[in-house]
């Protein structure tokens, strides 16, 4: 039976590797926080190079949450600037969160997160524009550890694993990841 410690250290895990300062908090307009919405008419069809773009800069978001990300933990800084140019709500806050935990505990990550990630899914005329990416993360070199003295966290699990996530696309034209998950139960 997990204690409620080990559960929250188990997502914490699984945030900071895949869920995870804002510097000008509150200093950006509202339109370019939010995702596209509303009844706007879209068209029926995109162009295979439409898909390729977004699918390609949606990557590109989700390569640069993971550096953001590692940057952001490795300095338990839950208000690292480049966290918000790769990251969107609800994702950004998780991200900050797990990153906050680990600090309240004395923790960080060190070692390098490997990833592979590949577009799954494009969908265009979706309220916002979407697209869904699959990775396989290898966080065996990635750990959880005390800041002060480097040794691992008790509990902690590392491996290869597969994650999915979100990217949609801002009024501004920005693809930012808002949503994702850890499926440590779901090697890779």
């Amino acid at each position: 039976m997990r204690t409620r410690q080990s559960r929250r250290w188990e997502i914490f895990l699984l945030s900071v590797v895949l869920v995870v300062g804002s510097a000008g908090c509150g200093t950006e307009p509202e339109a370019a926080t939010r995702p596209l919405t509303g009844r706007a008419a879209a068209p029926a069809a995109h162009s295979s190079a439409e898909e390729d773009a977004a699918g390609k800069a949606a990557l590109a978001a989700y390569s640069g949450y993971l550096d953001a990300s590692r940057a952001a933990s490795a300095r338990s800084d839950p208000s690292h600037p480049a966290l918000t140019r790769f990251l969107a709500d609800p994702l950004l806050t998780r991200v900050r969160m797990a990153i906050l935990d680990a600090k309240e505990h004395g923790a960080m990550r060190t070692g390098k997160l490997l990833s592979d990630p590949e577009v799954v899914s494009v969908d265009l005329t979706a309220r916002p524009p979407t697209v869904e990416i699959q990775d396989c993360l290898d966080a065996s070199g990635y750990r959880l550890v005390y800041a002060k003295n480097r040794k691992a966290v008790p509990g902690t699990r590392s491996g290869r694993y597969l994650a999915t996530a979100t990217a949609v696309r801002f009024p501004d034209g920005r693809w930012l990841v808002n949503g994702g998950t850890a499926h440590q139960d779901q090697p890779c």
